[in-house]
Protein backbone atom coordinates (compact mmCIF):
# COMPACT_ATOMS: atom_id res chain seq x y z
CA UNK A 1 0.00 0.00 0.00
CA UNK A 2 1.36 3.49 -1.02
CA UNK A 3 2.03 6.17 2.00
CA UNK A 4 3.05 9.60 1.96
CA UNK A 5 4.28 11.91 5.02
CA UNK A 6 4.42 15.11 5.14
CA UNK A 7 6.90 16.23 7.99
CA UNK A 8 6.33 19.12 10.18
CA UNK A 9 2.60 20.07 9.86
CA UNK A 10 1.34 23.48 11.67
CA UNK A 11 -1.26 24.44 12.67
CA UNK A 12 -3.62 20.98 12.11
CA UNK A 13 -5.16 18.21 13.89
CA UNK A 14 -7.57 15.72 12.59
CA UNK A 15 -10.56 16.30 14.69
CA UNK A 16 -10.61 19.86 14.49
CA UNK A 17 -10.51 19.20 10.70
CA UNK A 18 -13.16 16.40 10.23
CA UNK A 19 -15.38 17.10 13.34
CA UNK A 20 -15.88 20.55 12.92
CA UNK A 21 -19.30 20.67 10.34
CA UNK A 22 -17.54 21.05 7.39
CA UNK A 23 -17.00 17.72 5.87
CA UNK A 24 -19.05 14.34 6.00
CA UNK A 25 -17.24 11.30 4.89
CA UNK A 26 -14.77 10.98 7.13
CA UNK A 27 -14.61 8.70 9.93
CA UNK A 28 -12.44 8.25 13.06
CA UNK A 29 -10.77 4.86 13.81
CA UNK A 30 -9.99 3.11 16.95
CA UNK A 31 -6.14 4.42 16.20
CA UNK A 32 -7.36 7.66 16.30
CA UNK A 33 -6.80 7.78 12.37
CA UNK A 34 -9.57 8.96 9.77
CA UNK A 35 -10.47 7.28 7.06
CA UNK A 36 -12.93 9.32 3.85
CA UNK A 37 -14.21 9.67 0.73
CA UNK A 38 -13.00 12.87 -1.14
CA UNK A 39 -12.53 13.19 -5.06
CA UNK A 40 -12.87 9.98 -5.89
CA UNK A 41 -10.24 9.01 -3.59
CA UNK A 42 -10.17 6.68 -0.34
CA UNK A 43 -7.44 6.98 2.53
CA UNK A 44 -6.63 7.24 6.15
CA UNK A 45 -5.00 10.27 7.52
CA UNK A 46 -2.74 9.99 10.93
CA UNK A 47 -1.44 13.03 12.77
CA UNK A 48 1.71 12.32 14.80
CA UNK A 49 2.57 14.85 17.13
CA UNK A 50 5.79 15.58 17.87
CA UNK A 51 8.05 14.07 20.17
CA UNK A 52 9.25 17.37 22.17
CA UNK A 53 7.47 18.36 25.13
CA UNK A 54 7.48 22.25 23.50
CA UNK A 55 5.92 21.19 20.56
CA UNK A 56 2.37 22.04 20.59
CA UNK A 57 -0.30 19.42 19.82
CA UNK A 58 -1.43 20.95 16.62
CA UNK A 59 2.72 20.35 14.98
CA UNK A 60 3.24 17.27 13.97
CA UNK A 61 3.83 14.38 10.86
CA UNK A 62 0.67 14.36 8.73
CA UNK A 63 0.16 10.40 7.20
CA UNK A 64 -1.52 9.40 4.78
CA UNK A 65 -1.96 5.68 3.75
CA UNK A 66 -3.60 4.65 -0.05
CA UNK A 67 -1.54 7.76 -0.77
CA UNK A 68 0.94 8.54 -3.97
CA UNK A 69 3.33 11.38 -3.94
CA UNK A 70 1.29 12.87 -7.41
CA UNK A 71 -2.08 12.29 -5.07
CA UNK A 72 -0.99 14.12 -2.25
CA UNK A 73 0.56 17.33 -4.38
CA UNK A 74 -2.11 17.36 -6.61
CA UNK A 75 -5.28 16.05 -4.19
CA UNK A 76 -4.45 16.27 -0.44
CA UNK A 77 -2.27 19.39 -0.60
CA UNK A 78 -4.68 21.55 -1.91
CA UNK A 79 -7.99 19.41 -0.40
CA UNK A 80 -5.84 20.43 3.52
CA UNK A 81 -4.97 24.10 2.53
CA UNK A 82 -1.92 22.77 3.59
CA UNK A 83 -0.28 26.17 1.61
CA UNK A 84 -2.13 28.91 3.96
CA UNK A 85 -0.35 29.99 7.61
CA UNK A 86 -3.18 29.61 9.91
CA UNK A 87 -1.28 30.69 12.51
CA UNK A 88 -1.14 34.37 10.86
CA UNK A 89 -4.98 33.58 10.31
CA UNK A 90 -5.04 33.01 14.31
CA UNK A 91 -3.24 36.03 15.11
CA UNK A 92 -5.09 38.57 13.22
CA UNK A 93 -8.75 37.49 14.40
CA UNK A 94 -7.58 37.06 18.10
CA UNK A 95 -5.86 40.73 18.24
CA UNK A 96 -8.76 42.60 19.64
CA UNK A 97 -10.97 39.80 20.14
CA UNK A 98 -11.34 38.24 23.49
CA UNK A 99 -13.89 35.70 22.53
CA UNK A 100 -12.25 34.62 19.29
CA UNK A 101 -8.92 34.10 21.34
CA UNK A 102 -11.07 31.47 23.75
CA UNK A 103 -12.54 29.99 20.44
CA UNK A 104 -9.33 29.57 18.57
CA UNK A 105 -7.68 28.37 21.24
CA UNK A 106 -10.25 25.63 21.56
CA UNK A 107 -10.04 25.07 17.78
CA UNK A 108 -6.14 25.04 16.87
CA UNK A 109 -6.30 22.76 14.70
CA UNK A 110 -9.03 24.01 12.11
CA UNK A 111 -8.56 24.27 8.33
CA UNK A 112 -10.78 24.78 5.98
CA UNK A 113 -11.39 21.72 3.41
CA UNK A 114 -11.36 22.71 -0.61
CA UNK A 115 -13.87 20.31 -1.15
CA UNK A 116 -15.34 18.79 -4.52
CA UNK A 117 -18.27 21.62 -5.37
CA UNK A 118 -20.90 18.99 -6.77
CA UNK A 119 -19.91 16.71 -3.60
CA UNK A 120 -20.33 19.83 -1.37
CA UNK A 121 -23.91 21.21 -3.07
CA UNK A 122 -25.06 17.52 -2.45
CA UNK A 123 -23.89 17.32 1.34
CA UNK A 124 -25.44 20.32 2.25
CA UNK A 125 -28.78 20.16 0.70
CA UNK A 126 -29.52 16.85 2.58
CA UNK A 127 -27.98 18.91 5.75
CA UNK A 128 -30.88 21.23 5.96
CA UNK A 129 -32.53 20.70 9.56
CA UNK A 130 -30.70 17.48 10.27
CA UNK A 131 -28.34 16.26 12.82
CA UNK A 132 -24.53 15.10 11.84
CA UNK A 133 -24.68 11.46 12.11
CA UNK A 134 -28.04 11.57 10.54
CA UNK A 135 -26.29 13.36 7.69
CA UNK A 136 -23.50 10.89 7.26
CA UNK A 137 -25.67 8.02 7.26
CA UNK A 138 -27.72 9.31 4.41
CA UNK A 139 -24.94 10.68 2.72
CA UNK A 140 -23.69 6.85 2.89
CA UNK A 141 -26.45 5.45 1.77
CA UNK A 142 -26.80 7.69 -1.50
CA UNK A 143 -23.33 6.12 -2.08
CA UNK A 144 -23.80 2.95 -1.64
CA UNK A 145 -26.82 2.35 -3.64
CA UNK A 146 -25.83 4.87 -6.66
CA UNK A 147 -22.69 5.80 -6.67
CA UNK A 148 -19.19 4.17 -8.07
CA UNK A 149 -16.53 2.15 -6.01
CA UNK A 150 -13.71 5.18 -5.21
CA UNK A 151 -11.46 2.53 -3.93
CA UNK A 152 -10.79 0.20 -0.75
CA UNK A 153 -8.86 0.21 2.54
CA UNK A 154 -8.59 -2.12 5.31
CA UNK A 155 -10.68 -4.43 3.87
CA UNK A 156 -13.53 -2.22 3.06
CA UNK A 157 -15.26 -0.80 -0.13
CA UNK A 158 -15.84 2.86 -0.39
CA UNK A 159 -18.03 4.70 -2.90
CA UNK A 160 -18.54 8.09 -4.40
CA UNK A 161 -21.68 10.23 -5.00
CA UNK A 162 -23.79 10.01 -7.83
CA UNK A 163 -22.84 12.42 -10.04
CA UNK A 164 -25.34 14.75 -11.24
CA UNK A 165 -26.14 12.88 -14.89
CA UNK A 166 -26.74 9.84 -12.35
CA UNK A 167 -29.00 11.30 -9.52
CA UNK A 168 -31.22 13.32 -12.42
CA UNK A 169 -31.68 9.78 -13.74
CA UNK A 170 -33.47 8.58 -10.33
CA UNK A 171 -37.64 9.00 -9.10
CA UNK A 172 -38.35 10.01 -6.12
CA UNK A 173 -39.08 6.09 -5.69
CA UNK A 174 -35.88 5.35 -6.13
CA UNK A 175 -34.12 7.74 -3.25
CA UNK A 176 -36.90 6.42 -1.06
CA UNK A 177 -34.67 4.07 0.86
CA UNK A 178 -32.55 6.79 1.71
CA UNK A 179 -34.53 8.50 3.72
CA UNK A 180 -34.22 12.04 2.78
CA UNK A 181 -37.46 13.14 3.35
CA UNK A 182 -38.59 16.89 1.39
CA UNK A 183 -35.03 17.03 0.13
CA UNK A 184 -35.37 14.56 -1.96
CA UNK A 185 -37.24 16.73 -4.23
CA UNK A 186 -34.24 19.14 -3.82
CA UNK A 187 -31.67 16.80 -5.28
CA UNK A 188 -33.69 15.71 -8.26
CA UNK A 189 -34.29 19.08 -9.21
CA UNK A 190 -31.09 20.32 -8.46
CA UNK A 191 -29.90 17.81 -10.50
CA UNK A 192 -31.64 18.31 -13.30
CA UNK A 193 -30.56 21.76 -13.05
CA UNK A 194 -26.88 21.02 -13.31
CA UNK A 195 -27.45 18.80 -15.91
CA UNK A 196 -28.95 21.82 -18.07
CA UNK A 197 -26.74 24.68 -16.70
CA UNK A 198 -23.51 23.16 -15.54
CA UNK A 199 -22.18 23.39 -11.98
CA UNK A 200 -22.53 26.92 -10.48
CA UNK A 201 -19.60 29.71 -10.86
CA UNK A 202 -20.82 32.38 -8.66
CA UNK A 203 -22.93 32.89 -5.82
CA UNK A 204 -26.00 34.26 -7.99
CA UNK A 205 -26.49 30.53 -9.50
CA UNK A 206 -25.90 28.95 -6.64
CA UNK A 207 -28.52 30.52 -4.83
CA UNK A 208 -30.28 29.45 -8.22
CA UNK A 209 -30.43 25.96 -7.04
CA UNK A 210 -33.40 24.62 -5.59
CA UNK A 211 -32.97 24.46 -2.03
CA UNK A 212 -30.33 26.32 -1.55
CA UNK A 213 -30.80 29.12 0.67
CA UNK A 214 -28.89 31.50 1.85
CA UNK A 215 -27.08 29.32 5.40
CA UNK A 216 -26.43 26.34 2.32
CA UNK A 217 -25.27 28.76 0.06
CA UNK A 218 -22.74 30.28 2.64
CA UNK A 219 -21.42 26.58 3.38
CA UNK A 220 -20.65 25.65 -0.19
CA UNK A 221 -19.23 29.43 -1.20
CA UNK A 222 -16.95 28.64 1.55
CA UNK A 223 -16.26 24.83 1.52
CA UNK A 224 -15.66 24.63 -2.19
CA UNK A 225 -15.68 27.74 -4.28
CA UNK A 226 -13.08 29.70 -1.47
CA UNK A 227 -15.03 32.57 -0.87
CA UNK A 228 -13.51 33.10 2.66
CA UNK A 229 -15.44 35.76 3.88
CA UNK A 230 -19.20 33.83 3.59
CA UNK A 231 -20.13 33.77 6.79
CA UNK A 232 -22.27 30.71 7.26
CA UNK A 233 -25.38 30.95 10.11
CA UNK A 234 -26.90 28.34 11.39
CA UNK A 235 -28.56 27.69 14.90
CA UNK A 236 -25.25 26.91 16.69
CA UNK A 237 -23.82 30.38 15.08
CA UNK A 238 -26.58 31.82 16.03
CA UNK A 239 -26.48 31.05 19.77
CA UNK A 240 -22.86 31.80 19.59
CA UNK A 241 -23.86 35.07 18.42
CA UNK A 242 -26.01 35.73 20.64
CA UNK A 243 -24.60 34.65 23.58
CA UNK A 244 -21.07 35.85 23.27
CA UNK A 245 -21.62 38.76 20.63
CA UNK A 246 -24.70 40.18 22.08
CA UNK A 247 -26.63 40.12 18.71
CA UNK A 248 -30.57 38.80 19.31
CA UNK A 249 -30.57 35.40 17.83
CA UNK A 250 -32.73 36.02 14.93
CA UNK A 251 -30.86 38.75 13.31
CA UNK A 252 -29.25 36.53 10.85
CA UNK A 253 -28.87 39.64 8.99
CA UNK A 254 -27.13 41.66 11.74
CA UNK A 255 -24.78 38.88 12.58
CA UNK A 256 -23.86 39.07 8.77
CA UNK A 257 -22.59 42.49 9.28
CA UNK A 258 -20.84 42.01 12.20
CA UNK A 259 -18.93 39.55 10.32
CA UNK A 260 -17.76 41.85 7.33
CA UNK A 261 -17.32 44.41 9.24
CA UNK A 262 -15.19 42.64 12.35
CA UNK A 263 -13.62 39.65 10.50
CA UNK A 264 -13.52 40.86 6.80
CA UNK A 265 -12.28 38.44 4.42
CA UNK A 266 -11.63 35.90 7.26
CA UNK A 267 -15.15 35.54 8.13
CA UNK A 268 -15.49 32.13 7.03
CA UNK A 269 -12.24 31.16 9.31
CA UNK A 270 -13.80 32.88 12.33
CA UNK A 271 -16.77 31.37 11.29
CA UNK A 272 -15.73 27.85 11.69
CA UNK A 273 -13.38 28.50 15.10
CA UNK A 274 -16.81 29.72 16.92
CA UNK A 275 -18.72 27.24 15.52
CA UNK A 276 -16.74 24.37 16.81
CA UNK A 277 -16.42 26.14 20.09
CA UNK A 278 -20.16 26.43 20.67
CA UNK A 279 -20.50 22.71 20.20
CA UNK A 280 -17.70 21.60 21.82
CA UNK A 281 -19.14 23.58 25.02
CA UNK A 282 -22.18 22.58 24.66
CA UNK A 283 -21.19 18.40 24.78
Amino acid sequence: MDEYIVKNVKDFRLDHVFDCGQCFRWEKQADGSYTGTAMDRVVNMQFVCGDRASEPETTGDLIIKNCTEEDFLQIWKPYLDLDRDYGEIKRTLTADDLVMGEAVACGQGIRILKQDLWETIVSFIISQNNNIPRIKGCIENLSQMFGLPAGEYAGRTYYSLPGPQKLASLTAEDLAPVRLGYRTRYLLETAKMVCEKGLPEDEVQLSALCGVGPKVANCILLFSMAKYDSFPIDVWMARVMSQLYGIDEGDHKGMCTYAQEHFGQLGGFAQQYLFYYIREKNR
